[in-house]
């Protein structure tokens, strides 16, 4: 039996409830492929629909926590040492053209360090989430990184459309958060970004150190100026190698 904190229940408990609306939209979504319209506005209106449905979720039991959105920005309340990180929709793109890859975004930063940490793909229903010192999991199964040692057998996910790396085989998925998701499940063997945006990496982050994985220490970033490194152990220094000049 896994024990988790209140903090990662609340954070169950929000992403499960605006999973509902984020399902019903996607279906609607593709429909309006179709249409000449198109769905950008509608997207639009589930980010925000989404985004609120989490902060009141949130604010229900930690009523002085403050927030950091995509949508809002900074939310400061009584308590500004313990800080709700979130990205209602990371994959908004893929959400946008009718592609079942996207994710609910959710983590806890206290005292400046990310110690809780969930990524919840709603269509899948994979919920992944992670504690500081406890672990990382998927729907209640211990996640391990890969241990793989060779770089031309690992598989790397960056959202740099169009650099070459040579030598690494690559994906670009549109969704960073699962990404390091996939990294820490084994799924995938590296992430890498240049000027990312906390909210999208922040649970990844601390999801693959937890399932032992190695990540550079995004707190000294700038919320949305972040260079994320994140691997398993095994090819780290390889990985960074390759990327000396990115």
């Amino acid at each position: 039996m896994i024990s988790i904190s209140s903090n990662l229940n609340v954070m169950i408990k929000a992403a499960e409830k605006a999973s509902k609306s984020v399902i019903r939209d996607f279906g609607e979504v593709e429909k309006l492929q179709v249409s000449k319209k198109g769905p950008y506005d509608f997207v639009t209106k589930t980010d925000k629909h989404v985004e609120k449905v989490l902060i009141e979720e949130l604010s229900k039991t930690k009523k002085n926590y403050s927030f950091l959105s995509e949508e809002v920005g900074v939310i400061n309340n009584k308590d500004k040492e313990n800080v709700w990180i979130i990205d209602p929709i990371d994959g908004t793109t893929n959400f946008l053209h009718g592609i079942p890859h996207f994710a609910i975004c959710i983590a806890l930063q206290s005292n400046g360090e990310i110690v809780s940490g969930l990524i919840f793909d709603p269509i899948k229903d994979e919920m992944f989430f992670a504690e500081k010192n406890k672990g990382a999991f998927l729907n209640n199964q211990r996640l391990r990184v890969s241990q793989k040692n060779l770089l031309d057998d690992c598989l790397f996910s960056s959202n740099h459309e169009g650099v070459k790396f040579s030598n690494l085989n690559m994906r670009y998925s549109g969704c960073a958060a699962l990404d390091l998701a996939y990294v820490a499940s084994g799924r995938l063997d590296g992430y890498f970004h240049n000027k990312i945006n906390l909210w999208d990496v922040a649970a990844g982050a601390l999801m693959v150190f937890e399932a032992g994985g190695i990540v550079n220490d995004i707190n000294k970033f700038k919320a949305n100026n972040i260079d994320i490194r994140a691997s398993s152990g095994a090819i780290h220094d390889k990985m960074l190698e390759k990327l000396r000049n990115f």
